[in-house]
C-alpha cells in the first residue's frame, strides 16, 4: 500500500444508495500522485456515482475519501479547488464560441478579463483548437467537442483530473488525440483518475487499474498483474472456414482442457491457456491439421483485458455506461 503522503485520491468504504439501490457498496481506492489510474466496470457498476463523490457532487452514505490529504465532507470547497471534472457529455455552451466558454470560466474562477483571454486562447492552442476560437461550439466535431470540454477542465490547472468516460462516441483519431492530452498531462505532475469503458484505453493509459462490479472492487492492480491473475496466457484462432468453428473450439477444449471464449467474429475465437500449459498450446497446430482444419492465424500470449474483464465479472464490458440509480450519468464541471 502506499503511504498517505504519495497518495492523491484516498478512498475507504465508500457507500452510495439510491433508495433501494446500492449504487456503491464500500469501495476502497488508493491513486498514487502523478499517475493514470483507470477504473473499469460493466453497465451500473458504480464507477460514475464514485466519481460524484470523490468530486463533492454526491454525498457518501458511509466511508471516508481524501483528495490531496483534503476530506470531502469536511473540506469541500478545498477539494474543489484542486480539481478537475470531465464527463461523459459536453458541459460548455453550444451557442457560445469555443473561446468564449473558456472565457466565461476563467471569469468564474476570479481571472482578470485580460487574464481570461490569455488563458482561453493558450488552452485552445495547446488542444490545437485555436483556429476555430471564433466558431459556436455547436459547429464543431465530436473530437473538437471533447478537447474544448477537456480544456474548460484545466482552466484552473488542476492538481487532480477526474475524466468519466472522456472519449465515448469518439472516432479512433479524436480518442488518440485525447489520449495524447491525457499523457501530457500526468508528464507534468497532474493526477487522473479514469472511468472507461474501452479496456484498450485503460491497458494503454492507466498505471493501476481497478474493476469494479455491484459498487464494489473486484480485482485491482496493473494491466500486466490483471492479465495474469486469470491464466499465464491465451491463444487466439481465426479459421478459414467459419463452418469449421465449432469442430476447431472442441478440438481445443479437449487439447487445452479450458473454455473456450467464442468472438463476434464467426471465424475466430480463443481460450486461456492453463499456466502449466506451454507445452499443450505447442499440440493445438498438428491437433487441428489432422482434423483438416486450416488455421491461417494463431497467436498465444497473454490475456487482453477483455478476456479479464469477462473472466472477474461475467459479461463484457458494456459500450453504455449507466450507474444503477437508473439514470444515465451528465457532465458537471467543478467550479
Amino acid at each position: 500500500m502506499t503511504s498517505a503522503p504519495d497518495l492523491a485520491i484516498e478512498a475507504h468504504g465508500l457507500v452510495k444508495h439510491f433508495k433501494e439501490t446500492r449504487a456503491v457498496d464500500g469501495i476502497d481506492l488508493a491513486v498514487p500522485t502523478g499517475t493514470v489510474y483507470g477504473v473499469l466496470g460493466p453497465n451500473g457498476a458504480g464507477k460514475t456515482t464514485a466519481v460524484r463523490m470523490l468530486t463533492t457532487l454526491l454525498r457518501p452514505d458511509a466511508g471516508t475519501a481524501h483528495v490531496l490529504g483534503h476530506d470531502v465532507l469536511a473540506q469541500p470547497d478545498a477539494v474543489r479547488s484542486l480539481v478537475g471534472l470531465t464527463g461523459q457529455y459536453a458541459s460548455v455552451d453550444e451557442d457560445l464560441t469555443g473561446a468564449e466558454n473558456l472565457i466565461v470560466i476563467a471569469r468564474l474562477y476570479g481571472f482578470s478579463k485580460p487574464a481570461a483571454r490569455r488563458r482561453g486562447m493558450d488552452l485552445m492552442e495547446a488542444f490545437g483548437i485555436a483556429e476555430a476560437a471564433n466558431r459556436p461550439v455547436k459547429t464543431y466535431s465530436g473530437g473538437m467537442r471533447r478537447r474544448i470540454d477537456l480544456a474548460a477542465s484545466l482552466v484552473m490547472s488542476p492538481r487532480v483530473l477526474f475524466l468519466d468516460e472522456p472519449t465515448t462516441g469518439l472516432d479512433p483519431r479524436s480518442r488518440n488525440q485525447v489520449w495524447d492530452i491525457v499523457r501530457v498531462l500526468v508528464a507534468d505532475g497532474a493526477t487522473v483518475l479514469l472511468t472507461t469503458q474501452y479496456l484498450e484505453e485503460a491497458d494503454q493509459l492507466a498505471d493501476r487499474i481497478a474493476v469494479i462490479d455491484h459498487g464494489k472492487v473486484i480485482a485491482e492492480g496493473t494491466a500486466t498483474e490483471l492479465k495474469r491473475s486469470v491464466g499465464e496466457g491465451s491463444v487466439n484462432l481465426r479459421l478459414a472456414d467459419s463452418s469449421d468453428r465449432a469442430r476447431a473450439a472442441e478440438i481445443v477444449e479437449r487439447v487445452l482442457r479450458a473454455e473456450v471464449v467464442l468472438a463476434p467474429d464467426p471465424y475466430a475465437f480463443s481460450a486461456r491457456v492453463p499456466d502449466d500449459g506451454a507445452d499443450l498450446a505447442a499440440q493445438l497446430l498438428p491437433a487441428l491439421a489432422d482434423a483438416g482444419i486450416g488455421v491461417p492465424e494463431f497467436t498465444l500470449g497473454q490475456p487482453s483485458l477483455d478476456e479479464v474483464f469477462l473472466a472477474l465479472t461475467g459479461q463484457p464490458v458494456d459500450e453504455e455506461d449507466q450507474d444503477r440509480s437508473g439514470t444515465t450519468s451528465h457532465t458537471e464541471e467543478v467550479a
